[in-house]
């Protein structure tokens, strides 16, 4: 299995918007769920979870997020989006796409990084 690759990191000044992208390697058919965590500065061991979303499109969000990032994906391009808006020096990180296969297995990419700062 190929890693999944994401796309759409930067830097950008609070109050801005990035949009993520991370396309699988695999069929959709076999995907169960995909979603995004994050690591931030001075937190190697802490992953948190920001957003996922199941392949009957339940979604669920981290509570410091809610209202701000939208997750979506497209089932043809095997495709998950991470849209965050009105971002804040606190949602700087590394954004890890993480794909959960339906055979118990779990792909995640190598990461992207987000900056918020002024």
């Amino acid at each position: 299995q190929v890693q999944p690759v994401e796309s759409g990191g930067g830097s950008v000044q609070p109050g801005g918007s990035l949009r993520l992208s991370c396309a699988a390697s695999v069929s959709m058919f076999i995907i169960y769920a995909m979603g995004w965590y994050r690591q931030a500065p001075g937190k190697q061991h802490e992953r948190e979870l920001v957003a996922r979303i199941t392949n009957s499109g339940d979604t669920n969000y981290a509570d410091s997020v809610k209202g701000r990032f939208t997750i979506s994906r497209d089932n043809a391009k095997s495709t998950v989006y991470l849209q965050m808006n009105d971002l804040k020096p606190e949602d700087t990180a590394v954004y890890y796409c993480n794909v959960e296969l339906r055979a118990g297995t779990t792909m995640r990419g190598q990461g992207t990084q987000v900056t918020v700062s002024s």
